[in-house]
Parts: structure tokens; C-alpha cells; sequence
């Protein structure tokens, strides 16, 4: 699904956008562009075909445990999967996308002729295109679109619909946390130098907007949580609450992991499981507190079908064989209008209703992990 035509309706996406490409131009100033790494000449690659040594640079362990407990196994199985004898170069940013631009650089370095790459920003990620580019090695950006004109394929899910299933359960549930007619509303989004965290915000007032509009809820308060931390969205929930006297309905919580804290914080004044909560990443801590009636919903994106696709690409590329079959035209236009070939696959809402047949089929987490401390029937599931 094409996401830029409607980042021209959200003026916040415009301020954000021009605050980070100032960032870029200050990375790309301070990191050499040139193909040549210390001096040398760099190894020149194939656009993939026969390469058999691939870099895989995920973000960050913070935001949510998915990138190590679930993305990392899974690419890695993917890509071994995808090439014989393949060598594979892992690292994680740790939340640092200087670091994770120094970590591209030594791959690139090393050899390395594909990189599958998870921004930890979506904008500054732009200088790993650039020098895998005068290398002609493809990046794949996986889950978070880069913000690269050259990018070569990019891997996610519906982002857009992501919000929505969080705005729509909203919509749809608003009512049963109605207090003397009052539906107070509180949105914590994600860092905004993700782009997927514009898209999540975008798909959530799409479905909230027409509610806003007529009255029937009320924003009290919106901000976008720096680096997706526990600890900031506990923080501004506690400062929402102080500001609003503890007059809350409603928390949209763009993921699990700030879902946590925003819950921490609601049981401080005993509004837990008074509050309607939002989350994403079907976390196995999310889906305890779905359990525990502390949070009432969650977004399930496969990541093992994530990283099938990437191994899928990735096969293609080392074969040298066409990939339209895979992205079936499909693309995603960045800020500077270039369309990428994606392929996005489709995101699940998840509440004690659905669990059984979601997670636990998927195997992607385990009953007894789920239900440790649950008493027996607990949702049907323990």
C-alpha cells in the first residue's frame, strides 16, 4: 500500500521529516560516502547474484524482546534457507543508529554483497544505502522502511492497518469505559524517528478522528515516546494522569512494551484494568496482561512470515532471478517520492478471545510460558 499520499495530511509528519533530514545531512557529512573503506578499495559486489556472505542489522532491544527473541532466529533460519553455505554477518544497533551505521560500514567491509536492514531510524539509515550502493549491494529494509531513494526492496507488514486494528478496537469498545459521559483519551505513539510509528498514528486517527470530531471522545493529550521505552510512556502517562486528575478512559499505547509502563503507571492511582489499554507485537508479556485484564488488546505480526519473505528475496537475488513474483507491483513511496518494491503482509488484532488461535497455533509463543501463575480456564486457554 502506497503511505506517502497521506503523510501530506498530518502537518506533524512535515516538522518531523525536516528535523531529521537535517540529522542525515549531518551523518552523512560525518561518515565517508565514498566506496572505499579506510583507504582501501572497496570489494565490489554483484547486486546480489552469488553472493554467499549477508549482513543482518537489527535495531535495538528496547522498543519490544521481538527483535531478539523472534526476528533474529527467524531471518537467520530464512537466509540459510535462501543460500547454500551462506555466511552470515548478525549485529544489533542497541539503539543507536551511529552505531548501527559503523556496524553496516564493517560489514560492507568484510565482503558483505546483501544486507537485510532494520533501521533504528527510518531517515539516518539513508547513509547505509548510500555506501552499500557504490558497492551495488542490495539492502532489503526490513520492518521499518528506510528513507532512501536508492533502497532496493523493503519487507514489513500493513503498517497503516496496524493502527487501525488498535484505533478500530478502540471504536469499537469506547463504551464499556464511559465514566458520567465522559471518554477521556490519552495517545502515547511511538518514536517519531520511526517511520512505521507515523504510519501507526496515521491508521489509529483515521479510525479515532471521527469520534474526535463529534464530541463523542475527547484527546486530552498526544505525544510521540522517544525510543519506544517502558520508562518515558510511563512517564507520560503519569504526567497525563497529574494533569487530567486521574480522568482517563482510555490509553492508545502504540506496543506492548510502553503498554507496561503506561499500566505501571495506572496501577499508582488503582486505575488498572479500569483503563482501556492498546498495545502491539503480541508480546508474551502483552499477552499476559490481556490475561491479567490489564491490557485489552494487542496487534500479532507474524514474524516468521516477515522473515520468510526476506528469505524469499534474498534467494531471488543470490539466483539473480526476477523478483515482481514476490512484490507483485507492489510498492512504498518514500519522502522523496521513489517507490520501493515491498511486500507487506497483513497484521491480526488479538484479544482473549483469539488467542488460542493466533499465537498458540502459530507456536509463536507457548501455553505454559502464557498461563505460568494463571488459575486453570483462565480465557479458555489454561
Amino acid at each position: 500500500m502506497n503511505s506517502m499520499h497521506r503523510y501530506r495530511r498530518y502537518p506533524i509528519y512535515r516538522t518531523v521529516f525536516m528535523s531529521l533530514c537535517l540529522l542525515i545531512s549531518i551523518v552523512l557529512t560525518a561518515c565517508d560516502s565514498s566506496p572505499s573503506m579506510g583507504g582501501a578499495p572497496a570489494p565490489a559486489a554483484n547486486g546480489g547474484k552469488g553472493c554467499t556472505k549477508v549482513g543482518i542489522l537489527l535495531p535495538e532491544t528496547t522498543s519490544s524482546v521481538r527483535w531478539e527473541t523472534n526476528d533474529h532466529p527467524a531471518l537467520v533460519q530464512a537466509v540459510k534457507a535462501a543460500i547454500p553455505n551462506v555466511e552470515i554477518d548478525y549485529k544489533n544497533g542497541q539503539d543507536n543508529e551511529i552505531t548501527q551505521i559503523s556496524q553496516a560500514e564493517a560489514d560492507l567491509a568484510n565482503g558483505d554483497c546483501i544486507l537485510i536492514v532494520a533501521p533504528h531510524d527510518s531517515v539516518t539509515a539513508a547513509a547505509i544505502v548510500t555506501k552499500a550502493k557504490a558497492q551495488n549491494v542490495p539492502v532489503i529494509a526490513y520492518d521499518r522502511l528506510i528513507q532512501s531513494k536508492d533502497l532496493d526492496y523493503y519487507v514489513s507488514f500493513n503498517n497503516l492497518r496496524v493502527g487501525q486494528l488498535q484505533g478500530e478496537y478502540i471504536a469499537q469498545h469506547y463504551q464499556e469505559y464511559a465514566k458520567d459521559g465522559s471518554i477521556n483519551l490519552a495517545i502515547i505513539s511511538g518514536s517519531q524517528t520511526d517511520n512505521n510509528a507515523l504510519l501507526f498514528s496515521q491508521g489509529a486517527h483515521e479510525a479515532l478522528d471521527p469520534l474526535l470530531a463529534n464530541g463523542t471522545l475527547k484527546n486530552i493529550a498526544e505525544t510521540f515516546t522517544p525510543d519506544w521505552t517502558t520508562t518515558n510512556a510511563q512517564a507520560e502517562m503519569e504526567a497525563m494522569l497529574a494533569e487530567q486528575q486521574n480522568n482517563i478512559q482510555i490509553a492508545y499505547v502504540a506496543n506492548d512494551g510502553m503498554a507496561s509502563g503506561v499500566i505501571t503507571a495506572l496501577k499508582t492511582v488503582g486505575l488498572n484494568g479500569k483503563v482501556l489499554v492498546t498495545g502491539q507485537d503480541a508480546t508474551l508479556a502483552g499477552i499476559r496482561a490481556i490475561l491479567a485484564g490489564q491490557q485489552n488488546m494487542t496487534v500479532y505480526k507474524p514474524t516468521t512470515s516477515e522473515a520468510q519473505s526476506t528469505g524469499a528475496l534474498v534467494k531471488a537475488l543470490y539466483s539473480g532471478a526476477e523478483t515482481t513474483n514476490l512484490t507483485h507491483n507492489q510498492v512504498t513511496t518514500t519522502y522523496d517520492g521513489a517507490e520501493i518494491p515491498s511486500i507487506l503482509d497483513a497484521p491480526i488484532s488479538i484479544d482473549r478471545g483469539n488467542i488460542a488461535s493466533t499465537v498458540l497455533a502459530d507456536h509463536y509463543l507457548e501455553k505454559k510460558d502464557i498461563c505460568a501463575g494463571f488459575p486453570a480456564g483462565t480465557a479458555g486457554i489454561c
